[in-house]
């Protein structure tokens, strides 16, 4: 799933088609949930892609993390890798095909 394709557009004063703020949905903790330590090398897109299959679902472990600006990880951090992604992806399309 790319990361902007349920974000709406929207026409700037000069009338240049912009994007609307992106909206993230909270992911509470499930009890299927992963913890892991991160490795040298390991960065939020390989984990994804690790863990779900797909590496453009990173946010979701960003997100989860409150990693933000960065997508390396600093080796033996402590990360929660979400379980429930469907769940996650429908509220994200949801949030962001409203209004």
């Amino acid at each position: 799933m790319r990361r902007y394709s349920t974000t709406r557009t929207k026409r700037d004063k000069s009338g240049v088609s912009v994007y609307r703020t992106t909206l993230y949905p909270e992911i509470p903790i499930e009890n299927a949930d992963q913890f892991i330590y991160s490795k040298i090398g390991d960065r939020v897109d390989s984990l994804a892609s690790k863990y779900y299959g797909d590496n453009t679902l990173w946010w979701i472990i960003a997100k989860a993390n409150g990693i933000r600006g960065k997508i390396a990880l600093s080796p033996a951090t402590l990360l929660r890798i979400p379980s429930d992604v469907e769940k996650i992806v429908q509220r994200f399309i949801e949030l962001n095909q409203e209004g």
